[in-house]
């Protein structure tokens, strides 16, 4: 497995990667330190350079090979996730679809993303110029990426990176690093130099010692709002794109398609153990329908199977550790404590927390105003359609949104009212699309994802103009 080696090998430390479910060793990576810091930018310069003088054509059928070679392997990626991250292995297999197609995705935009013709003589004074502008490389890329999607938030920065001319030092989780640099080996396998891709596996030390070096033009980070901070605190002069969490409201208005609502949002909430920065953790329902819905969601809630991630049969996972289902547990213990009524779930084995559904939750509580990511969802009834556009947009956190409704001006106005990066209509805030320009409003994000804007991100534009005369 690929993993950058301390200076001296003799002293080279490594960690071990656990199974989330079963406890067992699932692999073993070498750890870097930030004494390796020199050599991690002596490299990643280097690869800065190879990077820049790749063809257009050449980053392409990289990135169509890599597609090719994880579609031809799709059954190994997948039980190499759910071994490291827990996902069942129904949701891995669909992990890594989306994967092949970001990588797709990322091929076409380095054929296409080359700039345009600027329309000079739009400006009097200029008739006898022209020119245009062209997408250049940022440099260095630092990608920091979480444990919840393995492998295709890794492939959402290095295709873009690639596509772009860029090098890049891929920082993934430490709890769920080997998808990552199985991917890393299959980029090498379809042509991309070595030195382009630097990966390291390391804890905070590392990443504040990679956040604040000079060289690196932008970090691409993945993960909680309190790193996020962290970082925008130690980066200096560097750009940064960040996707920092999201607390996801979805509507169900009284015309809605009940039983679709339910279904949807059932599976918007307990996704991957509910470690989703775009699932469902607030449903306000209309109050009409609020009593079936609540009928409907929780008999489905307690019909999902949660254990072996292994297993065929199996809904819901673990979580990526057990402290990760404890905080669940405490976070609805509080909210219990503080008056909200338990209507599913709060059974907790090891790392297994049974999918949770609560109601009547306080709004001064963490469950309700910060993100939970995990298997917890909140109902609450309405009155008005204006209340709840002031519900779901009452806390800091906004990546998606979603509305059921059968009315189109209801479902247009929630669209221009709700505060989300993306507002799903008929469907729960767990839609992503590849293509799709991603990321929040207020505090969800900075910048956007999706290949061809994380391209636009990743890139620089330079202006040539040819006066004429």
């Amino acid at each position: 497995m690929i993993a950058l080696l301390s200076t001296n090998s003799a002293e080279a430390a490594t960690c071990q990667v656990m199974n989330p479910f079963d406890g067992t060793v699932t692999g073993q990576v070498t750890v870097a330190r930030p004494e390796d810091l020199p050599e991690i930018m002596a490299r990643a310069a280097q690869g800065q350079s190879i990077a820049r003088a790749l063809p257009r054509h050449r980053r392409a059928h990289i990135l169509e090979t890599a597609a090719a070679l994880v579609q031809a392997r799709a059954e190994n990626f997948a039980c190499q996730i759910t071994a490291e991250a827990g996902k069942t292995i129904r949701q891995a297999r669909k992990e890594v679809a989306r994967c092949i197609n970001t990588l797709k995705l990322s091929a076409e935009e380095a054929k296409r993303g080359a700039g345009e013709v600027i329309p000079f003589d739009a400006y009097a004074g200029s008739e006898n110029r022209m020119g245009w502008f062209t997408r250049e490389p940022l440099g260095i890329i630092l990608a920091i990426t979480p444990f919840n999607d393995p492998l295709n938030l890794v492939a959402h920065k290095l295709g873009p990176a690639i596509a772009g001319g860029n090098s890049i030092i891929l920082k993934p989780s430490e709890l769920a690093p080997l998808s990552a640099l199985a991917l890393v080996e299959v980029l090498i396998e379809a042509g991309l130099p070595t030195e382009v891709v630097t990966p390291v596996v390391g804890g905070p030390d590392l990443g504040k010692a990679l956040v604040a070096a000079r060289p690196i033009r932008m970090i691409s980070f993945t993960g909680g709002f309190g790193t996020g901070e962290a970082i925008s605190r130690q980066a200096g002069l560097k750009k940064l794109a960040m996707d920092l969490g999201g607390n996801a409201p979805v509507i169900v208005m009284a015309d809605a398609a009940l039983g679709q609502a339910v279904e949807a949002c059932v599976s918007g909430s307990f996704w991957a153990a509910g470690q989703n920065c775009i699932g469902t953790q607030r449903i306000l329902i209309e109050r009409p329908v609020y009593d079936a819905f609540r009928a409907a969601f929780v008999a489905q809630t307690e019909a999902l199977r949660a254990g072996n991630p292994l297993d065929e049969a199996t809904d819901v996972g673990p979580m990526i550790t057990e402290a990760a289902a404890e905080r669940a547990e405490r976070l609805v213990n509080r909210a219990l404590q503080a008056g909200a009524r338990l209507l599913a779930g709060h059974r907790r084995a090891g790392a297994l927390y049974h999918p949770t559904v609560l109601e009547a939750v306080p709004h001064d509580v963490a469950l309700w105003c910060e993100e939970a990511f995990a298997p917890v969802v909140t109902l609450e009834p309405f009155d008005s359609f204006d209340q709840a556009i002031d519900l779901a947009n009452a806390v800091d956190f906004s990546l998606h949104a979603g509305i059921f409704t059968s009315r189109l001006d209801l479902a247009l106005e929630a669209s221009s009212r709700i505060e989300a990066g993306g507002v799903m209509v008929n469907d729960s805030s767990d839609y992503r699309f590849d293509a799709m320009p991603f990321g929040g409003f207020k505090y969800g994000s900075l910048g956007r994802e999706g290949v061809r804007f994380a391209y636009e991100e990743m890139t620089q534009p330079r202006v040539v103009c040819i006066n004429r005369y």
